[in-house]
Parts: C-alpha cells; structure tokens; sequence
C-alpha cells in the first residue's frame, strides 16, 4: 500500500515542499530510505521503528520504501522523522490515508515516541501556508513560533500517539504551558548602558553618528583604552526592530538554531565572533551551505575584535556583504544568497605592540609596514568612520559619564525618523545604505558644503567610494542636528572623522 505526508526542508533560509512517499508491500522485512538524505535522515530508520513500537504501533514487517521528493534536493537533518512515521502508519492502514492529504507534519522522534523540536519552525510554517494546507503538525515547543505565520492552524503535540489521533478523528491535543518568558520591552535600551563611559568625548560622538545613520565603524587606539566597552554599549542606542525586521531576523536565528524566545525578537543582535573564525563561518557556506556571522548579524551590529588579528581570507570575504549587503554563495549544484544589512564594528591596536606613537612603542618601521598590510585599502574604504580612541586622564576618569544611553538613544531615534520620512520608497532604511544614486538625490549640499568637499577631494586620496562614504556621513550629522541640507560643518566633521590621528598628522 502507498502513502504519502507532507512536511518541509531548509535549502538556505528557504522552506522547500518534501513528500514522503511510502510503499509497503510483501516480501523480506527491511526499510530503506532513498531521495539524497543526508546521515541523519538514513539513522530515521531505527527512530521511526523504535518510536513506532514503543508508542503502542505495529511495524510492519515487510519491505518498506520510503522516497523524499523531489530526489534532486539535498535533505538533512532529523525533521523528516515524524512524516516518516505518519506515513508508514498510513500505508500499514493504522491511520486513514486521507487524513494526509491536507495537513504538513515536521518534527524529530525520540525512541520512546516523543516529539523533540527542530530548527526553521517559523520558515517551515510559512511553507505551509504558501502550500495552502489546513494545518501544520509540530512539537508543542515551537507552537508559539509557528503561530506568528497568520491564516495556519497549528497544531502542538509531544508524542507519535496524539499526531496519529489528531490524523485519524482530528482530536486535538491538550494545549502545552506556556513559557514564562518576559517579552523584551523594545523602548528600553538594550545592553550595558554608555552610563559607564567616562571620558571619551570624540568616540562617544562617533558612536552617535554610526548608531544614527547605520555606519560602519573602526575604532583604534591602545591596549585597555575602551575600544571593546564602547562597542558593546552600541546595541543600547540603536532603534528597535521594526515587525518585518523582527520576522526576517527571527526566521534567521530560529533556522541556525539560536531562537529561544517563544515571540519575535525585537533587539538587534550583536555578534563578535573569535578572530580564529575561517572565512565560512563568517559569511557563510559549507556543504549546506549555511548563514554565517554576517547574516546572523542582519539588522544589528558585528563587532569584529582584534581587527589585524583576523586571517585576510576572511576580512576579504566582508567585501561583498559590506557594499551589497548579501552573500552569495555557490556551489557545483547550487547557489544560495544570505542577506547580510549589518552594522560593522572594529577594533584594532595602532601597531603591533599596541603603543604606536608613545615612547612605550617598540615597533621599527618595518614592523609598522608590516601591520599596516594586514588591513586591504579596499576593506578600509568600507568603512564610513575611523576613530581613534585615547587613553583617559585620572579626571576624567574621575569625573562623572558623559551620558547616557537614554539620551543618545533618543537623538538616533529622531535622526532616524527623519531618515525614515527622506527614504520612504527607497528601499534604504538608513543613510549607511543610500546607493549613488541615493547620495545624488538626497544629500543636498550648501554651496559652502560643496566647496568644501570638492577642495579635500582634490588634495587628498579620497576615492570616489570614500566621497560617497563621506557625503552620507555627513548627511546622518545633519540629521542629528535637526537640519535639512548639509552644510560646511558637517562635511568637515565627516572628513575628519574619516581619517585616524596618524593620518591627520602626516596630511598636515
């Protein structure tokens, strides 16, 4: 007898339809598993026929075959366990083939027949709604974020034996408890508090700026000056993510297995990833391949410490993301593209020994050239703001912090609506993804600000990605002012800030 259920693989951040067919027909017991699964879709073998048996079912002892289609599409992972068994069920006559024909089954088998959640609960629903099914059977753990996907019924079940009673007589299961988990209130600033701060005037306003306009960031200075403590307190001033942002960021995190809220998550992640990453854990790839670093990033910030201290293979690779904001990955047999709308944040020593510029120094200049060649010009022409970040007096260490994030919070909020009201259409949020296009049509330069550009491009090595870098910078410091075109101070603050210490002094 032949039966068929439905359920859903991952091909990147997208839900593919899989029909499990099952045949089962007379001949010498055995169970095999075709249509290019991966090892974990080969062991359902022995899950399905423990869980079957253990829940009280018979398993047939006869032949049986079961084909994931379509067989071209790599399947992995253990999600296939539970339409595996719904499907040997129905075809052994345990429970009314029809009963499959409008309901999609995802889920991981315990050998005692329990369910067990997977990843990508919120990608597989919204599968099964664009499939147009009636209802989607999941754990009664990803309920709650399989019921985000509006116009589905989903249904939650902890064992084989409530799947298989719901299939026959559609008797729901009890509903499970729901998890006590506090929603992150979105007005509240998020992570440790620029409160902490003391000193720091000209990297706090740098910090303003980036959280502003969604800039990218290097920060520079000497060891234990405050490079990492300001990056951490960035997700504190930026804007709460909005519901698409919050989907697309949940699906994201809930398909790599980091989703442990039950609801969407409305903070913008912060991902700082070991300077020992490779190049593939950090945009992305393998033989899945699988989202990196910058996609889990998406919608917040990658703080990338140690900046020198990274394999060049593996900054080289943040080219494409940074000016595009995808990753395209591909393969022999298939390609996948990652969005990847980060904020970038760096730090770096200015030197090896990490005192460059001080009599502490003790790097010769060809030591310095050889730490200046780990950074690409073109990755440092990514890069919107260089900051240099000095070692506080004891008074201003004394003295009391600067701000808080309360306040700055609500500067970037305001320049961001003012953005948001300029942009609307655009397909840009921020002026840090304006295109040149963007640039020419919505940074309006007095003539004072035009002047001023125009003479430091000519006598500097701005590049003509550099200008465009500088214009939106400027653009997000006019904002932040409350003004509706750019003027002379806000280029030249743009350009300043664009240019580390030991840069300005040799342009002098």
């Amino acid at each position: 007898m032949l039966a068929r259920a439905l359920t859903f693989t991952l091909d990147g951040l997208e839900p593919r339809r899989v029909w499990v067919e099952v045949d089962v027909r007379p001949g010498l017991p055995a169970f095999s598993i075709v249509g290019l699964g991966d090892a974990a879709v080969r062991e359902a073998r022995e899950r399905v026929r423990a869980a079957l048996l253990n829940s009280g079912f018979e398993f047939p002892l006869r032949r049986i075959t079961a084909n994931l289609a379509p067989a071209h599409l790599r399947k992995a992972g253990p999600g296939f366990d539970v339409a595996l068994a719904v499907a040997v069920l129905a075809a052994s006559g345990q429970v009314p083939p029809a009963s499959l024909t409008a309901v999609a089954v995802v889920g991981e088998l315990s050998l005692g027949g329990g369910l067990r959640p997977v990843r990508g609960a919120l990608a597989v629903a919204e599968g099964a709604r664009a499939a147009g099914v009636r209802a989607l059977v999941v754990p009664a753990e990803l309920v709650a974020e399989a019921e985000l996907v509006e116009g589905l019924e989903v249904v939650g079940a902890t064992t084989l034996r409530e799947v298989a009673a719901f299939l026959a007589d559609g008797a729901l299961p009890a509903p499970a408890e729901p998890r006590s988990v506090p929603e992150p209130v979105a007005s509240e600033p998020a992570g440790p508090d620029l409160a902490d701060v003391h000193g720091h005037a000209a990297p706090l306003h740098a910090l303003e700026i980036a959280a502003a306009g969604g800039h990218n960031l290097l920060l520079q200075g000497p060891p234990g000056t405050g490079k990492t403590m300001l990056a951490r307190r960035l997700p504190s001033i930026l804007p709460p993510l909005d519901g698409a942002a919050a989907r697309e960021l949940t699906r994201i995190h809930s398909i790599a297995g980091l989703h442990r809220y039950v609801g969407l998550l409305r903070r913008r992640p912060f991902r700082a990833p070991h300077h020992t990453i490779s190049a593939a854990g950090l945009v992305g790839g393998g033989p899945g391949p699988t989202p990196g670093e910058v996609t889990l990033a998406h919608h917040g910030v990658l703080f990338l410490d140690e900046l020198t201290e990274f394999a060049r293979p593996s900054l080289e690779a943040l080219r494409q993301p940074l000016e595009d904001g995808t990753v395209a990955i591909v393969r022999a047999q298939r390609a996948v593209t990652f969005p990847a709308r980060f904020m970038l944040v760096a730090a770096s020593n200015p030197c090896a020994c990490g005192y460059r510029g001080s009599d502490r120094c003790a790097c010769g200049e060809a030591d310095l050239a050889r730490f200046a060649r780990r950074l690409s010009g073109p990755l440092l022409d990514r890069l919107d703001l260089l900051v240099g970040v000095e070692r506080p007096s004891s008074t201003e260490l004394a003295a009391p912090a600067l701000t808080t994030s309360r306040a700055v919070r609500d500067r970037v909020l305001a320049a961001r609506e003012r953005q948001a009201a300029r942009l609307a259409g655009s397909g840009a949020r921020c002026n840090g993804q304006l295109d040149g296009n963007g640039v020419r049509r919505d940074v309006r330069l007095t003539a004072a600000a035009s002047s001023a550009l125009a003479s430091s491009y000519e006598r500097s090595g701005l590049s003509a990605r550099g200008h465009h870098r500088v214009l939106r910078v400027a653009r997000t410091i006019a904002d932040l002012a409350g003004r509706e075109r750019v003027d002379r101070p806000d280029v030249l603050l743009a350009l300043t800030l664009r240019q580390l210490e030991d840069d300005r002094r040799v342009a002098a």
